[in-house]
């Protein structure tokens, strides 16, 4: 049997304007699609990317995507590194090595963890 392949992810946010805000204008995401209830985010290759409307109360989680690891390739994270840093975004991790390349950290509104490396 062969192993499936991530095809789509999504996260479930509180303010849909809000987190569209953030992640088009502050981490440069580009819009591909968009309804009443979700932005789905342009892709290269691999998965697809979307924020959308809560499905469950978000309010009874104690922290949203405790344990969720969303990384991001990007071609020159240095560049995306030193764009986000000159905006109000708060930086759980400096940019550093890592196995993957360097790698940072950001929060999102809803307290996701974003990573980006390249």
């Amino acid at each position: 049997m062969a192993t499936p392949q991530l095809d789509f992810s999504s996260i479930q946010v509180r303010d849909l304007e809000k987190s569209r805000e953030f992640y088009q204008n502050t981490l440069g995401f580009e819009i591909e699609n968009e309804n009443p209830g979700a932005y789905v985010f342009k892709n290269e290759k691999g998965a697809s990317f979307a924020i959308r409307k809560p499905l469950v109360d978000l309010d009874r989680a104690g922290k949203l995507g405790w344990g969720v690891a969303l990384w991001f390739s990007v071609p020159d994270v240095e560049k995306r590194y030193e764009d986000v840093r000159g905006k109000e975004v708060k930086i759980v991790k400096d940019l550093t090595d890592s196995p993957f390349g360097k790698v940072f950290t950001v929060e999102d509104p809803d307290g996701y963890y974003i990573t980006f490396h390249g």
